[in-house]
């Protein structure tokens, strides 16, 4: 069943919402916790939709916030909420509210949503895209025990990482994170088969997908190791390689689907590893809603301490060269190769030095040069 108000309140969509279940039967409230859902006009059809598919394990009372943008400066100062009131097939296994802000009340958009919440049920706030830069300090973000954001849909993701980092606070989550379960599942068990000790690990994938980078400071955080970041045409992670005292453990996953783990000394295996929908992602944050400390201690190691495929810092900056700064043998092998272009140096030097300089001099410089190099 579906009802539509327009130039509502929050009071008439209430009684609204008793009216549809009464129409369709079921009086009772048997939904479990209350998601609400910040997204725009573009992109609220498919959250909806990962939503009511989420909401067969989790049912829910769903509140999608939309707020539409004003095109004229008179729009702008006047506000308008209209609803839509959807109850039974349509709604999933709860409820569905979806509301559309325009004027000045976008800006208050927790004065329409407060009102309905499911009393004495946890509340979740998604937003699908423009999330904020601190979720725990927004209206919204406030009212929630638990905070989704989406870091791939950024338009910076690896920036955004950074700026989670700093505004972190318990209960915030990502579903760049969630995207990763499978893969630290895989990982942790395949440590868990052999008794030696991780050197080195890289992680290989698409450029700009943060699952990448938290899986990589995952990675380095618990394994204490040195964690290379290296690029592929995907589909979103593609491969982890980890060099230990035992031999290679890599585990691959080419087309996105199938992965092989392998493991020195044991047979190659394969293993499921399929891109998950958006609904399947929602659903696991929804199981819980405690803090995750592990994902704040991932996102806390930092972006810029990730070494690239060479072994060097992100962004470690130029010293002086080698020869300069070797101390003892390496510096000595430096100055011995410096005697067998002695002769040309000197020819070239002469040709160019000044009737008053010195010979050895004007030799000097150049030799130092040369051994520089």
């Amino acid at each position: 069943m579906k009802i539509d108000l327009t130039d509502t309140t929050s009071s008439k969509i209430n009684k609204a919402l008793v009216k549809a279940r009464r129409a369709v039967g079921t009086p009772a409230v048997g939904m479990v916790l209350t998601l609400v859902i910040v997204t725009d006009e573009e992109n609220a059809y498919d959250a909806l939709k990962a939503a009511n598919e989420a909401s067969r394990e989790h049912p829910s009372r769903t509140l999608v916030v939309i707020k539409r943008v004003s095109r004229s400066p008179r729009d702008r100062t006047k506000s308008r909420l209209d609803a839509e009131v959807r109850v039974g097939v349509e709604a999933g296994t709860g409820e569905t509210i979806v509301l559309r802000l325009y004027g000045e009340i976008i800006d208050h958009a927790q004065s329409v949503v407060l009102p309905l919440l499911l009393p004495d049920a946890p509340t979740v706030v998604w937003w699908a895209v423009d999330a904020p830069l601190d979720p725990a300090k927004d209206p919204l973000g406030a009212l929630a025990q638990r905070r989704v954001t989406d870091t791939y849909a950024a338009e910076e993701p690896i920036e955004e990482l950074a700026a989670r980092a700093e505004s972190y606070a318990p209960g915030d989550t990502d579903l760049s994170w969630t995207r990763i379960t499978p893969w630290r599942s895989m990982l942790a068990a395949a440590l868990d088969q052999v008794t030696c000790d991780v050197t080195r690990v890289e992680v290989e994938g698409e450029e700009f997908n943060p699952s990448c980078e938290l899986l990589a400071m995952w990675l380095a955080e618990r394994l204490d190791v040195p964690v290379a970041r290296s690029y592929s045409s995907g589909p979103g992670l593609t491969g982890v390689r980890m060099e230990s005292t035992c031999g290679p453990i890599v585990l691959d996953r080419a087309d996105g689907i199938l992965a092989t783990l392998s493991i020195e000394g044991q047979p190659d295996r394969s293993v499921a590893l399929k891109r998950r929908e958006t609904s399947e992602l929602i659903a696991e944050e929804l199981r819980r809603l405690d803090p995750d400390d592990t994902y704040a201690a991932a996102l806390r190691y930092g972006v810029d301490r990730l070494a690239d495929s060479a072994g060097r810092a992100a962004e470690q900056p130029s010293g002086p060269s080698p020869a300069e700064d070797a101390p003892g043998p390496v510096k000595k092998a430096a100055d011995d190769k410096a005697p067998a272009d002695e002769t040309p140096v000197k020819k070239s030097a002469a040709k160019k030095a000044p009737v008053k300089a010195p010979a050895k001099k004007a030799a000097k410089a150049p030799v130092k040069r040369a051994a520089a190099k």
